[in-house]
């Protein structure tokens, strides 16, 4: 079962008034290719990702056959360049995030087996190259990688152990090299894969995606609220900046920065604020210590109804939100000099949905001008 994040055009709702002109959009019921773009298929639920992966077998699953494979339900997280090569073939990292297994439909007889749904949701890491105009996984290639629920992880840069990596709902390449995956969906794995560490789940994971033996690194000072998604960005000192949202209905808009400059150590001390929206005005409130989601509520950040997806553009230094309530919106906000870490900034409505009306619902609604 496929799944795809389309953030730019997902339905989204701010709780706040809209603070400028935004295009409007509907929302269709079905699924379409955008003009002047093709799709196919590129891996399958099943297909191997390890070079030592065996033939998909639906009928007998197991879980090490699971842990080599592509997993259930897949989410892009991030597509990250590689260096170029003397051959000039084109080549990307692909990062996909599997945040459930649907029982019913993934095993024999609908019956749950937990530990081999565990090896098939986590994330999966691919080496990809262009060949005759197509991109196409590279079979057995040098990075692919998978992480599942049984995958060793520290906690922070000098911490101890950790195993596994659940529900991941989103994440991103960061601008330092590495791999951010949100834990968004880790509670409903909780109570369905016995033995799971409740104080390591549900928070912000760390990969080096161009090393396949490196241990993925549990940021703990990224709070530990089930952060669905994440965006990352340097600021003009040089320093991390990462943005989280926690997916919840009244939810908020969270940022870190780095006490030090972006690199492997980076997210292990810093400071976390929240956002609040005035007037189209757009500040940074300072957080205590402790659960993020109770002190954003305390600080008197801007609640969201949903706030589901992240992206930043860089080329236009602006950061995108999607959230997922009502008819919808996309916002985005820009920050005072264009500088990642500063206090303040400002938000506009980048897409504004709306309802399709009855007769154009199932897929036959066109979009509405601006």
């Amino acid at each position: 079962m496929m799944s795809r994040r389309a953030l730019l055009a997902a339905p989204a709702l701010l709780a706040a008034p809209a603070v400028a002109q935004a295009q409007s959009l509907a929302i269709r019921q079905d699924d379409q290719v955008a003009a002047g773009w093709t799709r196919g298929v590129l891996i399958r639920w099943g297909d191997r990702v390890t070079f030592d992966a065996v033939a998909w077998n639906p009928v007998q699953p197991s879980a090490d056959q699971a842990a080599a494979q592509f997993g259930w339900d897949a989410r892009m997280i991030a597509v990250v360049p590689t260096p170029g090569a003397a051959d000039g073939i084109p080549r990307a990292l692909l990062v996909v995030g599997h945040p459930t297994v649907e029982a019913r439909m993934a095993f024999p007889g609908g019956r749950d087996n937990p530990g081999i749904a565990g090896a098939m949701q986590g994330a999966s890491l691919l080496n990809l190259e262009k060949s005759s105009g197509a991109w196409k996984v590279v079979d057995g290639g040098y990075q692919n990688r998978r992480l599942t629920a049984t995958t060793l992880c520290r906690l922070g840069a000098e911490g101890g152990p950790a195993t596994g990596i659940v529900g991941v709902t989103g994440g991103c390449a960061t601008p330092w090299g590495s791999v951010l995956l949100a834990e968004g969906a880790a509670a409903l794995w909780r109570g369905r894969l016995p033995g799971l560490d409740a104080g390591t789940s549900g928070l912000v994971t760390e990969v080096d995606p161009s090393d396949p033996g490196s241990v993925p690194v549990k940021r703990a000072e990224l709070g530990r609220f089930g952060a669905v998604d994440a965006a990352a960005a340097l600021a003009a000192d040089g320093r991390a900046v990462v943005w989280l949202v926690d997916g919840r209905q009244g939810g908020f808009l969270y940022r870190f920065v780095s006490d030090g400059t972006a690199g492997a150590t980076a997210l292990d001390a810093g400071r976390m604020t929240a956002a609040r929206i005035e007037g189209g005005s757009l500040r940074w409130l300072p957080l205590a210590e402790g659960d993020p989601l109770a002190a954003a509520r305390s600080a008197g950040a801007t609640g969201f109804d949903r706030p589901a997806g992240l992206a930043f553009d860089a080329a236009r230094k602006r950061l995108c939100l999607a959230v997922n309530g009502g008819a919808g919106r996309v916002l985005e906000f820009r920050a005072a000099a264009g500088d990642a870490a500063s206090e303040t900034g400002v938000a506009e409505v980048l897409l504004q949905g709306r309802e399709a009306p009855p007769a154009e619902r199932g897929g036959q609604a066109s979009a509405a001008p601006a």
